[in-house]
């Protein structure tokens, strides 16, 4: 077993380095517990926790990595406001049309919309403290991708537990994350899609082309980090008016 202060002086470090996350203004707490790096604190946005989170696993001789990270939401929402905003989300998304949705609130669990056994699957939705839950079974690995992001562009939300099963159960593969990428990006009025490539080269996304402002170019950039399953995001996407 790895020294216990060793391993922790060793992932500190590793996240000091990363520019893209702020250990100062968001401190990370860090332990490690029965061979497992625990990782705990908010963060500024889903890049760092996913970067600190791969960091942490690149260290040797663990056996792995528990994640009780969140993001600092750019609203703060009630579970509430939260639960209902996701709702309409996944009721008026074309993909998601023949999924049975139903939504835990408390002891209570409500269909918002029954497909029936002929159906895409049923989405189950909790929220608790601004962490989505998202559970239950879809089609195809692009349905579990597309409601995870939904859960992420929810005004405040924190953290997306996508625990979806795909029946029957599907091989992911590179060319799966970007077709899922490409509907996304589609589906998000934020952004232009048609004036941005994608690559998925070892779940790593590189965007290029030209946006026509700084906030597209961050929103294609946090749409691709949203994906289930993405390591890192290299973003070149030039502004071009």
């Amino acid at each position: 077993m790895p020294d216990k202060k060793a391993v922790i002086k060793k992932v500190q470090g590793l996240l000091e380095r990363e520019p893209r996350i702020n250990l100062h203004r968001h401190p990370i707490r860090i332990d490690f517990v029965e061979g497992a790096v625990v990782l705990e604190g908010d963060v500024e946005d889903i890049a760092a926790k996913k970067l600190a989170l791969e960091l942490a696993a690149g260290v040797e001789d663990i056996r792995g990595i528990v994640d009780r990270l969140h993001v600092v939401p750019a609203q703060t929402k009630g579970d509430g406001a939260i639960r209902d905003s996701l709702c309409a989300f996944l009721l008026s998304q074309p993909e998601l049309k023949n999924c049975t949705i139903r939504v835990h609130a408390g002891d209570r669990v409500e269909t918002l919309r029954d497909a029936g056994h002929t159906g895409a699957g049923a989405i189950e939705i909790a929220v608790d403290r601004g962490i989505v839950t998202l559970e239950g079974d879809v089609i195809s690995l692009s349905h579990k991708r597309i409601a995870g992001v939904l859960a992420w562009w929810t005004p405040g939300c924190r953290d997306v537990i996508n625990s979806l099963e795909v029946d029957p159960p599907e091989e992911d593969n590179e060319d799966e994350v970007a077709d899922a990428l490409r509907l996304v990006l589609e589906m998000d009025p934020l952004v232009e899609s048609d004036r941005i490539a994608a690559r998925v080269e070892n779940y790593v996304i590189t965007l290029e082309g030209q946006v026509r402002s700084d906030a597209q170019r961050r929103r294609a950039e946090f749409d691709a980090w949203a994906l289930f399953a993405v390591d890192r995001v290299v973003n070149r996407l030039e502004v071009s008016p």
